[in-house]
């Protein structure tokens, strides 16, 4: 072990899984964030869609708990109140195609929790296990080191105070949304990055609620977007939450955005192809405001591509790219990036040349899953920034039409959507023999004219009365 010090920038979960990939091979892993990291969840101000609902993916989890053997990350998250969900039998989910069924088989188990839960979730579960990982409060202005090699970063004083350099052997960029990486590797003479920036104009809108009495175990509840309609796309959902409590997520495309005003945000939910979000809030406790988020464009940088690439120098995570929050990748994404780095560590060693480069080509194929399926369907909408649809882009819409409606009547059909949506597996999945075949012959079973409640729910929905 030659390298002394890694330096990860963001005490988010990609920076404090990319410190749990390089801990085995470096003396000291410092993670940097400009904030003060609570010791118990609670919302940081440097995590922009903190306030609005999260699902751990199954690919994700798995990833994590690759990187953090022993650890038992899933049972610390499920001790500390987050839930599961099968998304095969506990999700109520209405599709442009229609409802999906229930199957007896309980798989893809999701995680819910708030965000503050599974990020504190995480930071305990790799700090314990690493106690070579310090995190430390500071704001990093740039790097150090050359086009050649990076060598370090540099921090911005504190309460006005002079600049500090902090040197590294290995640099990790996981700041999230706000990078500051393609101005920062300028400096060092590394530019004509190409971007890219497809933004549908989605606005988040969430409010937590106390579940009604008579509804602890009432299923994730999602009415889905319509890419296909030619409308700007509307969705709800419920999902449950640590302390008995309900995480309600709005969205709306650009020209259909949710409200911020407490009973037109019912209204609103009411108004969706289904009332049923809607008619459950409004028999639920509000336990606080109505939080509005838009920054929820995907946004890339094609790192991988970059004529010069410094030596000892990744971005994983939202620093690489970002996805529109609404599809609920990004933590996984993330997790497979740090998957990526402790490969390629393992395999080639932390010194290797052209280590870096090889590790951030790695990240971009990790990362295309995501990206694909979030800009294919978000480009269909009107009013999309970044990007038009293509013949091809329309061709997959069209594809993707039928193996959903097959999907609401076949476990088969629903299980390959489900492969890739939880980054269980890539989008070529969608193509196999076995997938094809279900999007020619459709839905075995017939459609349901309703959500597939159980005689409980159903009993418990008929009972419902507004809040007062």
């Amino acid at each position: 072990m030659n390298a002394r010090r890694a330096v990860v920038i963001g005490a988010g979960p990609a920076g404090l899984l990319a410190a749990a990939a390089l801990a085995p091979a470096v003396a000291e892993v410092v993670v940097l964030d400009h904030d003060e990291l609570p010791e118990a969840p609670a919302h940081r101000r440097g995590v922009p869609q903190s306030r609005h609902a999260h699902l751990l993916m199954p690919g994700g989890m798995a990833v994590m708990e690759e990187l953090l053997p022993g650890a038992d990350l899933r049972g610390r998250l499920v001790a500390a109140g987050a839930r599961e969900t099968a998304l095969s039998s506990d999700l109520l989910a209405l599709a442009p195609t229609g409802w999906f069924r229930r199957w007896r088989h309980r798989t893809f188990i999701t995680m819910t929790a708030s965000r503050p839960l599974l990020e504190w979730g995480v930071r305990r579960a790799v700090l314990e296990a690493n106690p070579q990982i310090t995190v430390r409060r500071a704001r990093v202005s740039g790097l150090r080191g050359s086009a050649r090699r990076v060598t370090g970063v540099r921090l911005a004083g504190a309460d006005g105070g002079p600049p500090e350099d902090l040197d590294a052997d290995w640099v990790v960029d996981a700041s999230g949304r706000g990078t500051r990486l393609l101005p920062w590797l300028d400096v060092l003479g590394v530019g004509g990055i190409r971007e890219r920036h497809v933004d549908s104009g989605l606005a988040n809108a969430t409010r937590v609620y106390r579940v009604p009495p008579g509804a602890p175990d009432w299923p994730m509840t999602l009415v889905q977007a319509d890419p296909w309609s030619g409308r700007p796309g509307r969705s709800g959902m419920i999902v449950p939450i640590e302390d008995g409590r309900w995480m309600v997520s709005l969205g709306g495309m650009r020209g259909s955005e949710p409200p911020k005003d407490p009973d037109a945000f019912v209204a609103w939910a009411l108004n969706l192809p289904s009332p049923l979000v809607g008619r459950l809030i409004e028999a639920a406790e509000p336990l606080g405001p109505v939080h509005v988020s838009r920054s929820t464009s995907n946004s890339r940088r094609y790192l991988e591509d970059a004529r010069l690439w410094p030596e000892r120098l990744v971005a994983i995570g939202d620093a690489a790219a970002t996805f529109n929050p609404i599809y609920g990748q990004g933590m996984s994404a993330a997790a497979l990036g740090a998957r990526a780095l402790a490969q390629a560590v393992r395999e080639h060693g932390i010194e290797a040349p052209g280590l870096a480069r090889r590790v951030q080509r790695t990240v971009a194929r990790a990362a295309r899953g995501a990206w694909t399926a979030a800009v294919s369907t978000d480009v269909l909408y009107p009013g999309v920034e970044g990007a038009r649809p293509t013949v091809g882009d329309r061709l997959a819409a069209a594809y993707s039409r039928r193996l959903n409606h097959a999907a609401t009547g076949s476990y088969a059909a629903a299980c390959a959507l489900w492969d890739v949506t939880t980054l269980r597996t890539s989008p070529a999945r969608l193509f196999r023999p076995d997938a094809l075949l279900h999007a020619l012959t459709g839905a075995p079973l017939p459609a349901l004219s309703g959500p597939p409640l159980t005689a409980a729910e159903r009993d418990f929905l008929s009972g419902l009365k507004p809040w007062v």
